[in-house]
């Protein structure tokens, strides 16, 4: 089995920002059901960047939980490399560091003992290198090494902040590798995600499988690899707006690009139909979300 590169799978979650975002030029692709109003169509913007801001909220749990190496657990390698503190901005910091205001503990702390809890305190405030204020605990359940195909990571929050927002829900990651071919189930779960400076609040549920279907046989040369992204979701605002989306032509992620650059997601809300097509292959930073056959870019 090809080696598990982190850098190369935070990079293919980072890309796929929302199955409701993200995308590049192409022409077909379409029509709403009813005639969509001004005030519609500022309301479906608005949740495709609250989708999106769930999408970001959520990337940072997956790299967190994804990161927990033998220094930040006490010699046994959880994650998937790097250490807890690399993945939001601190790299080279060591458990042992006293500038760290956050903590990490493990219990029980013997090698090979599974399923095992992992606890991320930040205590009452921690600003990492990224920019963000985290504060509060992530609390996460490893069944093995995130390493192992069929290892799961079932994680859940304690009075847990990023900035202004506060996060609530599960998010549970498992690998489901084969043995030629690298794979991920991400899950969220009944989550929430509110801002407390205004009270306004995201409800979101989504489920993603991603696959390598290139470059499996070049442990060395990751510029060949191609990953196909599936899956759908659903979410709500405190605006009144819900929504759904499922990718009915796979997602395609090249190594060699940052974003998505083919495949189609199907949306609904408020019972009008949506489409964002990502293009024929090409790469760019540009989306569009047609509405009522309109297209309206949005730069990742």
């Amino acid at each position: 089995m090809k080696t598990f590169n982190l850098k190369q799978w935070l990079t293919v979650f980072a890309a796929a920002v929302s199955i409701t975002l993200t995308g590049c030029k192409k022409e077909n692709s379409v029509a709403a059901v009813n005639e969509i109003t001004e005030q519609e169509t500022l309301a479906t913007v608005t949740a495709a960047n609250d989708e999106a801001q769930a999408e970001e909220q959520f990337d940072d749990v997956f790299n967190i939980t994804a990161s927990v190496s033998a220094d930040d657990a006490g010699g046994e390698e959880l994650g998937m490399s790097t250490n807890v503190a690399a993945a939001f901005g601190e790299p080279g910091t060591r458990p042992s560091t006293r500038s760290r205001c956050f903590t990490v503990s493990v219990v029980p702390n013997i090698p090979g003992v599974f399923p095992k809890t992992v606890t991320v305190d930040f205590g009452n405030g921690c600003l990492g290198r990224d920019g963000k204020f985290r504060k509060g605990k992530i609390v996460s359940i490893y069944t093995n090494r995130m390493l192992v195909p069929g290892a799961k990571v079932s994680t859940i929050f304690v009075g847990y902040h990023v900035d202004s927002f506060h996060i609530e829900g599960t998010h549970i990651t498992e690998n489901t590798s084969t043995s030629n071919m690298q794979g991920l189930k991400v899950k969220v779960i009944d989550a929430k995600i509110t801002n407390t400076v205004n009270n306004r609040w995201i409800k979101w549920n989504t489920v993603k499988d991603v696959r390598q279907i290139e470059g499996n046989g070049t442990a060395n040369f990751p510029v060949d690899d191609v990953y196909k992204i599936d899956g759908s979701g659903y979410g709500s605002n405190s605006g009144g707006a819900s929504w759904a989306g499922s990718i009915t032509e796979p997602l395609i992620k090249k190594f060699t690009c940052r974003w998505i650059v083919k495949g189609i997601v199907r949306l609904t809300k408020n019972g009008n139909q949506f489409a964002l097509n990502y293009g024929n292959g090409n790469c760019d930073n540009l989306a569009i979300l047609y509405i009522n056959g309109v297209g309206h870019a949005i730069t990742l």
